[in-house]
């Protein structure tokens, strides 16, 4: 069934109140298809959306919102090391980890606590704490939007990159992800290395996934605002890749700027957050929208906010940022 007229207050999390000329929640592939076939018959433009964790709208939406809620989760390979279990896209992301977890399965566990659907992890390749969703999945199914067709793409034809992946390049708006495929080992290796994890086991019982992940979740309540409380889409931007000629020579100036590896010979990643707290940006409020107080990476949106509002915080932080690093941040959050 589609809708008209249909606020998106509650499918944004910076509760922004637009509006999408068009609105859907197919079930079922069959539903999926209907949907976007009447799109096609009003000439509607289109958008898939999640949990709306990673979206900006800045206007109303002139078209037809797609917010898939195919659901499910089982396993369809069982070996002696590993398992593969299957997804529907509309499949709360971090229920999916903690079933996972629940089962010692591991792979997902740094991955916990990210908000969104299973259906945004590959487009986005989501990542946290050391760990991408690239690394566990094996291939991924939908629909072409244009034909209707249906798809399997495999890991590799998915392109993964750096909070990339072909539907986010030559296949952004072409493509409806119906079902991902994900494989876990059933003797998790723990992959404590990054951030503050190490720190946070302290307080817990074991090194067990189940610990990892409750670490993890810890570590990101403190960290992040709640959308609930006040509308923000976590990170807005990528941590940038750079020459490594570029990350020594601003860590002369900055000791204690952390430096990353990248996926590249001869180029680091840096934390976007320091780039932006450095630019002085950190806890400052503009009207109705500001920078987070202990989160840099995170643009928030108080009481009257409006998306532009955002859109141009964000294009005053890039500024910034560009004139004294000369790095010109990426936004991570979708933009419409």
């Amino acid at each position: 069934m589609i809708f008209a007229h249909q606020s998106l207050k509650g499918y944004n999390t910076f509760g922004f109140d637009v509006t999408a000329r068009y609105f859907a929640q197919p079930a079922s592939i069959k539903e999926a298809m209907e949907a976007i076939t009447e799109a096609h018959r009003l000439g509607a433009p289109l958008y898939v959306l999640g949990r709306g964790s990673n979206v900006l709208f800045t206007q109303d939406f002139d078209g037809l919102i797609i917010k898939p809620a195919l659901l499910g989760i089982e396993v369809v390979e069982q070996a002696a090391d590993h398992v593969v279990v299957a997804a529907g896209a509309g499949e709360v992301w971090d229920h999916l980890v903690a079933w996972c977890v629940d089962r010692n399965w591991g792979g997902l566990e740094n991955l916990s606590h990210i908000p969104g659907t299973v259906g945004a992890a590959p487009a986005q390749n989501i990542g946290a704490y050391g760990a991408e969703a690239k690394d566990t999945i094996v291939k991924v199914e939908g629909l072409f939007i244009d034909t209707l067709k249906p798809f399997v793409f495999s890991a590799a034809e998915c392109a993964f990159g750096y909070r990339n992946s072909i539907f986010k390049t030559e296949l952004k708006n072409r493509v409806l992800i119906t079902k991902v495929f994900f494989k876990l080992s059933t003797a998790a290796l723990p992959n404590t290395d990054y951030g503050r994890i190490e720190e946070e086991l302290q307080s817990q019982p074991d090194r067990s996934i189940r610990c990892i992940r409750q670490a993890i979740i810890n570590i990101r309540n403190q960290k992040l605002p709640d959308p609930a409380k006040m509308g923000n889409a976590g990170s807005f931007f990528k941590n940038p890749t750079v020459t490594e000629v570029l990350a020594l020579k601003i860590q002369a100036t900055y000791p204690n700027m952390p430096l990353y590896p990248a996926d590249l010979p001869g180029y680091g990643k840096l934390p976007a957050a320091f780039l932006i707290e450095k630019s002085g940006w950190k806890g400052v409020r503009k009207g109705n929208v500001g920078v987070h107080d202990t989160q840099p990476l995170v643009l928030v949106a108080f009481e009257g906010a409006k998306g532009s509002e955002i859109l141009d915080l964000s294009m005053q932080i890039q500024r910034s940022v560009k004139e004294k690093f000369d790095i010109l941040l990426e936004p991570e959050v979708n933009i419409l």
